[in-house]
């Protein structure tokens, strides 16, 4: 009988202790983000009702288990640039277990002979071929490697070659973390968003998505009419593919943030999170 109310007391005040952490860390991160209100470029857009609470839950309850974050929205919207600052603003050192990012964009389809056969980006894409499309990437490859990190296991993610759409199977080595961030055009995919623990959506206003994207398209070879006609594609199948995932997601971030202010605010967060924990 002893030995049943030790167990029992034990239990109920682990519990309770959990959730006096998990409710400041709600309550840190709402002030967070009230504040964020006030900024005339905001970072946080829209927040689900239970956004802030996984994430709390989840630091409190679930230290051990790999977190999955999902971050998408359209081309030249502003992903890379969120991920990447990040993770410069949270991460004060590279030892490895902390995080990976697995990035959609290694893991198009190699179509160098299509390229080569249609002899130009022009002719290619006048043949009906896009590379906007969900069918343009291995979705089944990148989850596949994204359950294998989520199990402790290392895998080799390709490497893909936007002028020449070679993708090469021997990229980088990405070894399991901590915190798992993927990023791209169908992350938010139904066929893959079912393992995420967290979505984001990072939305950015056509016309400077528009300037974006055709300075980018330089650097991968497409200019002129090749560049136009790929361009009025993205604009196509964002419209069918990407932007219906805004509904879903539990957090859509600002893509005009200025990148800066994402490193402030992301400290913020983590040095909160820091303080409530240690």
């Amino acid at each position: 009988m002893m030995d049943t109310f030790e167990l029992t007391n034990y239990n109920f005040y682990s519990s309770r202790l959990d959730m006096e952490l998990i409710s400041n860390i709600v309550d840190a991160l709402k002030e967070i983000i009230k504040e964020d209100k006030k900024e005339k470029q905001p970072l946080f857009l829209k927040i689900s009702d239970n956004f802030i609470m996984n994430i709390a839950r989840k630091v409190v309850q679930e230290k051990k288990k790999t977190f999955l974050i999902g971050i998408t929205g359209e081309s030249a919207s502003g992903k890379t640039v969120f991920v990447d600052n990040t993770i410069a603003a949270c991460i004060r050192d590279k030892r490895e277990g902390i995080y990976t990012v697995i990035r959609c964009d290694d893991y198009y389809k190699d179509t160098s002979k299509e390229l080569i056969e249609a002899g130009s980006y022009e002719e290619l894409f006048k043949t009906g071929f896009s590379f906007d499309t969900p069918d343009a990437i291995d979705l089944a490859l990148m989850k596949e490697h994204m359950k294998q990190l989520k199990e402790g296991k290392t895998v080799v993610s390709p490497k893909y070659d936007f002028k020449t759409c070679v993708s090469d199977p021997n990229g980088d080595i990405k070894k399991p973390a901590k915190v798992i961030l993927t990023e791209g055009l169908y992350v938010l995919n139904e066929d893959v968003r079912d393992i995420l623990d967290i979505k984001v959506y990072v939305f950015t206003p056509i016309d400077v998505i528009k300037e974006r994207w055709y300075k980018r398209a330089v650097t991968r070879g497409k200019t002129g009419a090749a560049a136009d006609m790929q361009f009025a594609d993205v604009n196509a199948t964002a419209q069918r593919y990407i932007r219906p995932t805004y509904q879903i997601a539990d957090c859509v971030i600002n893509g005009m943030v200025d990148k800066e202010y994402i490193k402030v605010i992301t400290d913020k967060i983590f040095q909160k999170l820091y303080e409530i924990c240690a």
